[in-house]
């Protein structure tokens, strides 16, 4: 079967190759065009156009490359209508995602899939109308999200987190040897205390300065950047000033395997520093910091931002974003989650509950036989 995949972000790119190479195991015919990136090019198929030209990030950002989003668009829209895929599969991403699906479903006619739900129940539920419309199957992620979309009579497939899957595939093919990686990357015998500041460059740009003079307090730990998939070391260093730290790309997993504390931006990776047990504070800055957290108390369907207490339903990690992104209060946490043992323990306790609530790996693959399930048994009808 023919399928077309859309991701537009770098952890996007990550699930949908895992759920490419399952598609592969179910359907040995199976053929791949995408908007994606280089983990998904790796599954072979022809990659249209990476996800490094599509990721834009709040109001300002996607006003200022408004021509750019209709022209993807229009390029999207055109190279499925001559591809005739079997199915298009969404990935997170809705700004974009949900233009398409409603294309595909009123022009093409073509079954849509879609893979990673949007936090519409965080914000913009009215979005819920749309998947009714113009998604055949959702496929969830948080264990929390079938009850949310059951409100609404609208049923979805809980597959279980794909960062498990990744996670668990990483331990099984990365024996813990903390000495071998400091050395392999020539790190002293220190502490590491990595720093996750986002995978869009305008994250980069408002965490990281803050999150490096924090850490440079603390002597005895040594900072580590993980540096996102797509960007150039360069782009970091303008930010970096007087903070010689060093940035590893495409190791963000060794880091947290080896790291005593985190740094870490909201998103994805807050969940898969908990799935490595490592203690975090989650540091976010928005503009207009007061306002943002008056805006978020009073007009978002949720208490929290990270998914780790998301999922856990209780405040297990500290969520610094809006008036709380600043140097005290991100010091104060970070000597916390440093240096107190029973407070380190106790945010651990809660990772193992998360832990517990996503269940069992296999994300990817139960995805791919459902999917292909429904497909072949439509062809037959």
């Amino acid at each position: 079967m023919k399928y077309y995949l859309i991701a537009g972000e770098a952890s996007g790119d990550l699930h949908a190759s895992n759920l490419m190479a399952a598609l592969k195991q179910k359907d040995p015919d199976a053929r791949f065009r995408y908007l994606g990136g280089d983990l998904m090019r790796q599954q072979g198929g022809v990659l249209v156009k990476h996800h490094r030209e599509m990721a834009f990030m709040g109001f300002i950002p996607v006003l200022r490359n408004l021509k750019t989003i209709l022209r993807n668009m229009r390029t999207c829209e055109e190279d499925i209508r001559r591809f005739r895929p079997d199915v298009v599969i969404l990935i997170d991403y809705p700004g974009f995602n949900l233009k398409v699906a409603k294309f595909v479903k009123t022009e093409l006619h073509i079954p849509v899939y879609y893979y990673i739900s949007p936090k519409i129940w965080a914000w913009k539920q009215y979005r819920i109308h749309d998947f009714r419309r113009y998604v055949d199957k959702m496929f969830c992620i948080l264990p929390f999200e079938p009850a949310f979309f059951q409100k609404f009579n609208y049923e979805v497939t809980y597959v279980g987190n794909p960062s498990v899957d990744s996670v668990e595939a990483f331990r099984r093919s990365h024996p813990v040897n903390r000495a071998g990686f400091l050395r392999q990357e020539n790190l002293p015998d220190k502490p590491v205390l990595a720093i996750l500041a986002g995978s869009r460059q305008q994250e980069i740009r408002d965490n990281l300065p803050t999150m490096l003079r924090v850490a440079s307090r603390y002597p005895g730990f040594q900072p580590v950047i993980a540096g996102a998939p797509g960007l150039e070391p360069a782009y970091y260093h303008q930010y970096m000033k007087d903070y010689p730290v060093p940035i590893f790309f495409g190791k963000t997993y060794d880091i947290l395997q080896y790291s005593h504390a985190a740094l870490v931006t909201s998103g994805t990776a807050t969940l898969e520093t908990a799935l490595f047990r490592v203690p975090q504070a989650v540091c976010y800055y928005v503009v207009a910091g007061p306002l943002a957290t008056f805006i978020f108390r009073h007009f978002f369907h949720t208490p929290f931002i990270s998914l780790v207490n998301l999922i856990g339903g209780r405040e297990i990690v500290q969520e610094l974003f809006g008036a709380r992104f600043n140097e005290k209060e991100i010091d104060a946490e970070l000597r916390r989650i440093l240096l107190d043992a029973p407070y380190r323990q106790k945010m651990q306790k809660g990772y193992d509950e998360v832990i517990a609530l996503l269940g069992k790996p296999g994300a990817a693959e139960k995805t791919a036989g459902e999917m292909v399930k429904a497909l072949t048994g439509s062809q037959k009808n």
